[in-house]
């Protein structure tokens, strides 16, 4: 069976590796794809993530047999319902399920409606009202765009004259298009961040391991937010018990919720978590697999990707495996100097054939031959093995063995999970 994922980053290579693995699997097109993926799968650059109508198409000149729709901005146009539509099986959320993801507000009022831990919040539509309410509330304060906004619509106010910046940003001078027509500006949570990923065909929800992402550019959680340098899996301070409550008050509680609002979710639904002193939060929805999370989740998987997900369309997930390796995973990504502001593209990637199995790359061409830099976040490193300081003292090994022009990344993936560890 012919696969079409759709797509063009590092957690798209990540599903690609992953599906070949099943042995019914014949090709597997990515839409666009990038340059170091074409060893995987036959990639599409023409065909932009958002062109829908081009994907449907494709998908049914090519006489596609299932199709994984990854990135959020297609699943919250539609892609899904789209090529449902034209009789091509798919797994992710419809848009009117997606909505949990594409709109802040929704999320935050359904949590609200019923009951879900989460953050305090206000909602403004109004710049002049947002500002007057961070003139007096407690700091520090979240400030988040409604809309997607590439994972980098949320910002944290440390003062006054940041939270009044904030709301500038977003609501008046459109750093994120009409995303921020509308602001969630809540209280500022403390605790351990973990991200939990969930397989779901809207009646079972089944968790992956656990994880942990290092979104700050630089070692020590320093400098600006970027969509994530690296991860490593399990995340250490998610114990048994904490699991048993998110699932009690937060997991079967949102599909409940979702199915209420005639929104059922089938697809990968995303936790970002705040363990706060008050038990777990939901900081964020996700309606798609989380980049880089998934680097680290999916090689940790025993079970077949392929038939999960098919369980997950169906409405079969309660009879179907998912197992998952006792082991560790990290993922350090390898990064544009000047990322996530301004940095140069075009040089040049060398990869050891012995590490390439285990690189999944994002922000790269090919051109002439030869593979070149051609985004912020280039390429995620990882390994697995029995523990986690194997796993974080093998990828860095292999991240030595990588070599391009300007490259960047932090040397300290997985150190606090270690420290986590040792109490």
């Amino acid at each position: 069976m012919d696969i079409l994922v759709i797509g063009g980053g590092g957690r798209e290579h990540a599903i690609v590796k992953k599906l070949k693995e099943n042995p019914g699997v014949g090709t597997i097109y990515a839409l666009p794809g990038n340059g170091g993926m074409t060893a995987d799968a036959v990639c599409v650059p023409e065909i932009g993530a958002k062109d829908i109508s081009a994907q449907v198409e494709f998908a049914k000149a090519h006489q596609i047999g299932f199709a994984v729709v990854a990135p959020d901005d297609p699943l919250v146009l539609g892609a899904v319902d789209a090529l449902e539509d034209a009789g091509i099986p798919c797994f992710g959320p419809e848009a009117k399920a997606a909505v949990i993801e594409g709109s802040k507000v929704f999320s935050k009022n359904l949590m609200k409606k019923y009951g879900i831990p989460t953050a305090q919040y206000e909602v403004f539509e109004d710049a002049a009202a947002a500002q007057d309410y961070v003139k007096t509330c407690r700091l520090p304060i979240v400030i988040k765009a409604d809309g997607l906004a590439l994972g980098k619509g949320v910002l944290i106010a440390e003062t006054r004259e940041d939270a009044l910046r904030a709301v500038e940003t977003i609501m008046l001078d459109k750093a994120f298009g009409d995303s921020g027509n509308q602001v969630v500006i809540e209280e500022f949570l403390t605790g351990p961040e973990v991200s939990v990923l969930s397989f779901t065909d809207g009646k079972t929800i089944v968790p992956m391991v656990s994880s942990m992402d290092h979104k700050r550019a630089h070692d020590g959680d320093k400098g600006l937010n970027t969509g994530g340098m690296g991860t490593i899996a399990p995340n250490p301070y998610y114990t048994d018990e904490i699991a048993q409550t998110c699932m009690e008050t937060i997991f079967l509680p949102t599909l409940r919720a979702m199915n209420a609002e005639g929104r059922t979710f089938r697809g990968c639904l995303y936790f970002g978590l705040m363990l706060t002193p008050d038990g777990p939060k939901v900081i964020e929805y996700n309606c798609r697999f989380g980049d880089p999370e998934t680097q680290v989740v999916l090689p940790l998987l025993e079970s077949d990707l392929l038939t999960i997900m098919q369980a997950c369309r169906n409405g079969t997930l309660a009879e179907t495996e998912v197992r998952f390796s006792k082991g560790a995973a990290c993922c350090v990504i390898m990064a544009s100097e000047g990322y996530p502001e301004h940095y140069e593209k075009g040089f040049e990637i060398t990869i050891p054939a012995e590490a390439a199995p285990y690189v999944y790359v994002a922000g790269a061409k090919a051109e002439n031959g030869r593979l070149l830099t051609s985004g912020g976040r280039v390429l995620g490193v990882t390994a697995t093995a029995a523990d986690l300081k194997s796993a974080v003292a093998q990828a860095y090994e292999r991240v030595e063995t990588i070599h391009f022009g300007n490259v960047f990344y932090r040397h300290d993936i997985g150190q606090r999970a270690l420290k986590a560890l040792e109490h």
